[in-house]
């Protein structure tokens, strides 16, 4: 997929006021500071399309971005924060779970994990809430220029592991680095693919 175009188009903290569209949409989450920003402007080859911050929460709102004019790519909130007050939490809590219910066109959800921890809780808490929903799921593992690939491979495998104690089936997962690019052609493959689809089943 080449994208040609990539432009912001809203933000707000509720589903219903998101974009009335038919176009299919993929989400992006995952534990603050995870990458996240830096992998969507990796992916849309924009160097600001998502605001970038060493401050953990930055992004508190649902962020829609159109891409090629056929799909939109979404920034959640982050969740795990540590630095917010109980209220910000729940409030963002709230919000991420009436979107995740209620956003009809929601294609797939990617969650961002860091490839360089072992299995984090809120992680595994939020692969199971996205399971128990119904809602479909990809795991991208962040931040593989950080270490080495064995170290990555191996984390990978315990994150697998552990999921298996609990899952049926594993979800599909994929590597990826902003500053390398590595896992951006995959994941934007991907996301043709479930486009195609998407389209297939509205005509069909």
């Amino acid at each position: 997929m080449v994208i040609k175009d990539a432009k912001f188009i809203t933000s707000n903290t509720r589903a219903d006021l998101c974009p009335q569209t038919d176009l299919p949409e993929y989400a992006f989450i995952g534990r603050s500071n995870v990458g996240k920003s830096s992998l969507i402007n990796m992916l849309t080859n924009r160097l600001k399309l998502a605001k970038t911050s060493s401050f953990p929460g930055k992004t508190q709102l649902i962020n829609h971005f159109l891409i090629n004019e056929n799909w939109y790519l979404v920034d959640l909130p982050g969740y795990g924060w540590a630095k917010v007050s109980k209220e910000s939490r729940e409030a963002w809590r709230k919000m991420i779970l009436y979107y995740l219910k209620n956003r009809q066109n929601l294609a797939c959800v990617f969650v961002l994990i860091d490839s360089r921890l072992p299995p984090q809780k809120p992680d595994l808490d939020f692969m199971e809430l996205l399971g128990t929903m119904g809602v479909p799921f990809v795991i991208i593992f962040t931040k593989t220029d950080k270490q080495s690939g064995t170290k990555t491979d191996m984390n990978i495998a315990l994150y697998m592991k552990t999921l298996k104690e609990t899952w049926e089936e594993l979800p599909m997962y994929m590597k990826s680095s902003s500053t390398s690019k590595e896992g951006r052609e995959e994941i934007l493959q991907f996301i043709s693919d479930v486009n195609q689809r998407y389209q297939e089943e509205r005509q069909g």
